[in-house]
């Protein structure tokens, strides 16, 4: 499936919401309000800390999020990449266009511009894919559910809390260099687009421009598009930690 991004649409990744990082329900409340008046919301993965298709429980917890995110979709199209964090969602939202890693990157256009855009964890090594195409599969989830009740939801609890404690704002050292070798001769675009690794950069391919998205767990940033006459497609908006109580 090709997509078209719309002038003005939102673009997001790595909010890995918990209790402990509410900040994305203020930013998509004022979605849902009008008082932010995206084109598009592009959810670039990790939006949440644990949302599994198939545990009842990571569902729950994160309802408020899903709830403005579904009454968002009714109003906008919602374009959501699975990450390692959150998926099996086809369920959950409805109204969503969703992505799984195995259809990324997805293949978008922008004014005669073709724009790839991923959660950021494919090419990855070997060991890395059998583990992620471990996780997803229903019967393991199935088994998580069970062992999760058996516990008295304590195994996702944990989790949970293990995730919120995570340092997810490292700097990656060499990350260029990373980068280059990763993509290099792999894609014919003008515009790579992706999340995952939370550093904000972009790196000149000569063929295309790479942009690694800020988390926004990490500083309330998200990206608008703006016209492709620029040299970046993208322009970064910093949203305040007083506007969302950080």
């Amino acid at each position: 499936m090709s997509l078209s991004i719309k002038e003005g649409a939102f673009l997001l990744g790595d909010a890995h919401y918990s209790h402990l990082r509410p900040q994305l329900e203020g930013f998509l409340q004022d979605i849902k309000s009008c008082k932010l008046k995206p084109t598009q919301l592009i959810l670039l993965g990790d939006i949440f800390d644990a949302l599994f298709g198939g545990v009842p429980i990571t569902k729950e917890v994160n309802k408020n999020i899903i709830n403005l995110i579904n009454d968002i979709s009714t109003k906008i199209e919602v374009i959501y990449l699975e990450g390692n964090h959150d998926f099996n969602l086809k369920n959950i939202f409805p109204n969503v266009k969703i992505f799984t890693i195995s259809k990324q990157p997805v293949e978008c256009n922008y004014k005669n511009k073709k724009v790839f855009i991923a959660h950021g964890d494919i090419e990855s090594p070997v060991m890395y894919k059998v583990y992620t195409a471990i996780v997803r599969d229903k019967f393991v989830l199935f088994l998580l559910n069970i062992l999760n009740n058996l516990s008295g939801n304590k195994i996702i609890m944990r989790l949970n809390d293990y995730l919120s404690k995570k340092e997810d704002c490292n700097k990656f050292t060499n990350f260029n260099e990373f980068i280059i070798r990763r993509l290099s001769g792999n894609y014919k675009c003008d515009y790579f687009i992706e999340g995952h690794f939370h550093q904000n950069k972009s790196v000149k391919f000569d063929d295309f421009i790479y942009t690694n998205l800020a988390s926004f767990a990490c500083n309330q940033r998200y990206f608008t598009v703006k016209s492709s006459q620029e040299l970046e497609l993208l322009e970064e908006i910093y949203l305040k930690g007083d506007v969302y109580g950080t």
